[in-house]
């Protein structure tokens, strides 16, 4: 049984303007899976934040590592990973 620790800690309420034919599909899919709007949304929200808003976060903390210098050559990568593969090869010899 799940006790009160395992329920999100919720922000202050927000006001939201959508268009109404997506607020008509929200309220459709809240019917039909007996949940609230708001269950709805935050879930929807939720996966836009693993994947687009993850892309765009990941791309920003690349674009923050390139402005510090925190980078690596894209060619001495790849001959430091070609040099890495022909020890092993030899090593697997």
């Amino acid at each position: 049984m799940a006790d009160a620790s395992d329920k999100p800690v919720l922000s202050d309420p927000i006001t939201l303007r959508i268009p109404e034919d997506i607020l008509a599909e929200v309220e459709e899919i809240a019917k039909a899976t007996e949940r609230s709007r708001s269950w709805v949304i935050v879930r929807a929200l939720k996966y836009y934040l693993m994947a687009e808003g993850a892309e765009i976060l990941s791309i920003q903390r690349g674009l923050a590592d390139e402005a510090n210098g925190d980078m690596v050559d894209a060619e001495d990568l790849f001959a430091e990973l070609a040099q890495m593969d022909r020890a092993s090869r030899e090593d697997a010899a």
